[in-house]
């Protein structure tokens, strides 16, 4: 794989980054491995009440997206992500278990249906996410990128935006050789 991407499908901020990646890997042949990182597990549990439906959606989808993962269907893991966030964030709804049976149906993934309520996948989920976390945290969430060739993982990058082809390739030519430099710690600014 040319570049891992953990994340929960929950977030906005992760949506806006995977189509960052996904025209990137467009426009250079890269590979991407998609995993899970739960911000239900990041947060211990504790998920506010107008969270719960969107938190279970989120859940049930990262159970699919290891069990995919672990048969090798990368693309389908991001086929079922991009369906899904087409009819999330790039709409305003929040996730819910009748829009991830959608992406389910829309990606044709209706044979790995049953991962979604199969709770032996969770261990496999909270492995996922221990390994992002190890590799980029502490303080951190969604998404997690790692690529070969760097011995940490990066919490982002946080986009407020989707760039456009030029900008897109920029910066993964900017922040993949950052990543790979072992004295590399962290850029940041104030969010806007």
């Amino acid at each position: 794989m040319d570049a891992t991407f953990f994340f929960d499908p929950l977030c906005p901020w992760t949506w806006r980054t995977s189509r960052w990646l996904v025209s990137v890997a467009e426009a250079r042949d890269l590979r991407i491995e998609w995993r899970a990182f739960s911000l239900a597990i990041l947060n211990g549990g504790d998920v506010p009440p107008e969270y719960a439906e969107a938190m279970t959606a989120s859940t049930r989808s990262l159970r699919l997206v290891e069990a995919l993962r672990a048969e090798g269907r990368h693309d389908d893991v991001g086929r079922f992500y991009t369906e899904l966030g087409t009819r999330t964030h790039d709409v305003g709804n929040p996730p819910s278990d009748k829009l991830v049976a959608a992406a389910v149906e829309a990606a044709g993934l209706d044979d790995a249906a049953p991962a979604l309520d199969d709770e032996s996948w969770d261990a496999q989920v909270h492995a996922s996410h221990a390994l992002a976390y190890a590799s980029a945290g502490p303080d951190i969430g969604s998404p997690v990128l790692m690529v070969p060739g760097a011995d940490r993982g990066l919490h982002g990058p946080i986009l407020t935006e989707v760039p456009g082809a030029d900008d897109a390739l920029v910066l993964w030519d900017s922040v993949v050789p950052l990543m790979r430099m072992p004295a590399f710690h962290e850029l940041k600014r104030a969010r806007h």
